[in-house]
C-alpha cells in the first residue's frame, strides 16, 4: 500500500511509524508499505505506478505466450508523462488516446495491475516485431496461432485500426497470423 493509503488507515505518521516498530507494518521502499514482510517486485511496481500498463515482454509472459522471464518490467505510460527513474523498468511512451485501449486488470499472487489483453498484445507484437529478437518473435507468434480460435478477431482489427501505420499492422495480421 502507498503512504496515502496508510494515512487513511492509521490517520497519522506517528501511528504508521508505531505500526512499523511493532512489526505489524513493513516499509518496503520509499512510499510503499505492506503488512507482509516479503512481497513481490510486481506488487511494488504495481503499487508505485498504478496508472501504468504492463506491456511487451511482461505481458507476453503473464499471458502464457512465452516462458522467457523478463529481466525488467515493461510499462506503458502516457507519452507526456515524466521519465520513470527506476532501473527495474523499461518505459514505453504511448499516445494518451490509445494508452488504455485493451487494458484489463489482472491479479497475480500479491499484486493487482493493469495489463494489455491478448488481442492488444498481438497488435503490439506486430508493431514492435523489428525490435524483438527473431526467435522470440516467432515463439510468440506460434503461440498466437495456436490460440487464434480463442481470440476476438474483431477486437484485434479494431485495435489495429486505432494505431499509426494501421495498414501495415493489418497486412501483417493477414500474412502472418490468419
Amino acid at each position: 500500500m502507498t503512504y496515502a493509503e496508510c494515512l487513511e488507515r492509521w490517520t497519522s505518521d506517528y501511528q504508521i511509524r508505531k505500526e512499523i516498530s511493532e512489526g505489524r507494518l513493513y516499509k518496503i521502499e520509499k512510499g510503499i508499505y505492506s503488512d507482509c514482510e516479503n512481497i513481490s517486485t510486481l506488487a511494488v511496481i504495481s503499487a508505485k505506478y498504478p496508472a501504468a500498463v504492463i506491456t511487451m515482454e511482461n505481458a507476453f509472459y503473464y499471458h502464457g505466450l512465452t516462458d522467457v522471464i523478463p529481466e525488467r518490467f515493461s510499462l506503458a505510460t502516457d507519452q507526456h508523462s515524466a521519465r520513470l527513474s527506476d532501473s527495474r523498468i523499461h518505459q514505453y511512451y504511448i499516445p494518451p488516446e490509445i494508452l488504455y485501449t485493451g487494458a484489463i486488470r489482472m491479479t497475480r499472487r500479491d499484486a493487482a495491475f493493469l495489463i494489455y489483453d491478448r488481442e492488444r498484445m498481438l497488435v503490439e507484437l506486430l508493431r514492435y516485431k523489428n525490435k524483438l529478437p527473431f526467435d522470440y518473435y516467432k515463439e510468440i507468434l506460434r503461440n498466437y496461432r495456436v490460440l487464434i480460435q480463442d481470440l476476438d478477431v474483431e477486437r484485434i482489427q479494431k485495435y489495429a485500426s486505432e494505431f499509426p501505420k494501421s495498414r501495415m499492422i493489418l497486412d501483417s495480421l493477414e500474412r502472418e497470423v490468419f
